[in-house]
């Protein structure tokens, strides 16, 4: 948390409505591509209610309409979705929520509530911003998951209507804002080139899991370069010896 004055509530709370607002409307496509992936209104809306992380969501829809096994499928999201778990002992410090109460705020530790929390000057500015985003995206969200199954099951055939492409354009929106660095960039770059490049022949799902080794990938490179940079200062010539002679002949001049 930055230092500073103190934050006032109502701005907090706006800000947290904003986001909750803004990203909770996004339901809807999920709801959408859901259906259309041939799961249940029941099965759509359960994952809302106990997965409730968009990224994970759509990457497993995305995975089961193209045909992929349930596992692989599952597999895939869980890896997004393990993000997760290090924003929660992130928060944990910030926080510093009742143990009674961690059960229910673990359920709205995502990409969203993390950022609106660790941007308050403040512990209660970070609370009021986690509750407030969470409590707004997780209602929006579901009801509009709700409405975009209902809807679909309505309009009958998804592709039809061309909302088979809702999913991974809002995938894309939610990950777009998150690359602020070229280390970043590149990761999502060489992700994209091996998902794409193995789609045609792999299974369903497992494109997505292979392109997940872009991380490791990109973070051993770096390393390398680090270890080459430091080897080749090593390995320069030092000019130390000659401002040596010259201070020990000045001082045996003296």
């Amino acid at each position: 948390m930055v230092g500073g004055a103190r934050k006032p509530d109502k701005a907090v709370i706006r800000d947290a409505l904003g986001v909750g607002v803004a990203v909770g409307l996004s339901g809807f496509a999920f709801g959408v591509t859901s259906a259309g992936a041939g799961l249940t209104l029941l099965q759509t809306c359960v994952l809302s209610l106990l997965v409730f992380t968009g990224a994970s969501q759509f990457a497993l829809v995305g995975a089961l309409a193209g045909g992929g096994n349930p596992f692989t499928a599952a597999a895939g999201a869980f890896f997004l979705g393990a993000r997760n778990a290090f924003y929660g002992l992130r928060l944990s410090q910030l926080l510093a929520l009742p143990r009674a109460v961690k059960p229910v705020a673990a359920q709205w530790v995502i990409d969203e509530t993390t950022a609106v929390a660790l941007a308050q000057p403040d512990r209660r500015s970070a609370r009021i911003g986690f509750t407030v985003t969470g409590l707004t995206l997780y209602v929006l969200w579901n009801l509009t998951t709700l409405l975009g199954a209902l809807g679909a099951e309505a309009l009958g055939d998804t592709a039809a209507w061309g909302l088979d492409a809702a999913g991974p354009a809002v995938f894309l929106a939610l990950l777009a804002p998150m690359l602020r660095t070229a280390t970043e960039r590149a990761t999502a770059g060489i992700a994209v080139v091996l998902g794409l490049g193995l789609l045609p022949v792999l299974p369903a799902g497992v494109p997505v899991l292979v392109a997940a080794l872009a991380a490791p990938a990109v973070l051993w490179f770096q390393g390398r370069r680090a270890q080459e940079r430091g080897k080749a200062t090593d390995d320069a010539p030092h000019d130390d010896a000659p401002h040596d002679k010259a201070a020990t002949d000045s001082e045996a001049a003296r």
